[in-house]
């Protein structure tokens, strides 16, 4: 098995960080460092080490919903040693990482687990897993504006795709609207709004799929109920499909 997928399947992080990490030396397979990405080993009988910790390759599945906070990384390390997500979740378990980012500024759900197949999925440029925000925004959104943040906005890593708005309401001169988009341009929701002249006050992501904020206070977390997991897992079902159906052509391509 490819090392870094067996690094994202013990919940050392997710696939694309997890091959950072063998790029930057931070991984040992039998005392010594891999720096080669792809390189294959087995689980069962090497010895992997990560920053000098042994990994664990059979760690039971964590799934935890968290309400960030603004002023809170979504990261897993911090070389200012400013407060991240993993600060909120202590005692969890190894290897629990973010599914994907929330904005530094911006609160709200952020997903965390060590199932390194399923934050793949969810984070696939696919956008199988919509994303839903409440948003405050500066002044009085007219029609025109909504009409073009529900088709697309152009804006300078290409055109939106389109997503679903309603208004929600209105705080004093300000806006409420609720946003969601089914892709994840880095802060897409602020740079749409600004866009159509309406800079984003406060924004916070209520839902991711099928699993809501409702309930979580700032900075508290829980665990999925099963219930939610299999649901995230119907979603992206096609997508890990494919991505197995992928992996076995390629083997047999090998062994031809």
């Amino acid at each position: 098995m490819r090392l870094q997928k067996v690094l994202a399947q013990a919940g050392v992080a997710s696939r694309r960080h997890s091959e950072e990490l063998i790029l930057q030396g931070e991984v040992k397979v039998n005392g010594c460092p891999v720096t080669t990405l792809g390189t294959r080993v087995d689980p069962a009988r090497d010895r992997i080490e990560v920053g000098g910790r042994v990994i664990d390759p059979q760690l039971p599945k964590v799934y935890l919903a968290l309400h960030k906070p603004r002023g809170v990384l979504s990261t897993v390390h911090d070389r200012f040693r400013r407060r991240t997500v993993l600060d909120l979740v202590p005692g969890v378990g190894p290897g629990v990482f973010p599914v994907g980012r929330l904005d530094y500024d911006s609160e709200g759900l952020l997903l965390l687990t060590n199932d390194g197949d399923l934050a793949w999925a969810i984070t696939h440029p696919s956008h199988l897993v919509p994303k839903t925000y409440l948003v405050t925004v500066a002044g009085q959104v007219d029609p025109d504006a909504l009409s073009l943040l529900s088709t697309g906005v152009v804006l300078s890593d290409g055109v939106t795709a389109p997503a679903h708005v309603r208004l929600a309401g209105h705080r004093g001169e300000d806006t409420l609207m609720e946003i969601t988009i089914h892709e994840g341009k880095k802060r897409q929701i602020r740079r749409m709004c600004g866009h159509v002249g309406h800079p984003v006050k406060s924004l916070v992501r209520t839902k991711v799929g099928p699993i809501h904020l409702d309930g979580l206070a700032s900075g508290q977390y829980r665990h999925l109920e099963e219930r939610e997991v299999e649901s995230l897992l119907s979603l992206v079902q096609p997508l890990l499909q494919d991505r197995g159906d992928n992996l076995a052509r390629r083997s047999d391509q090998r062994l031809e």
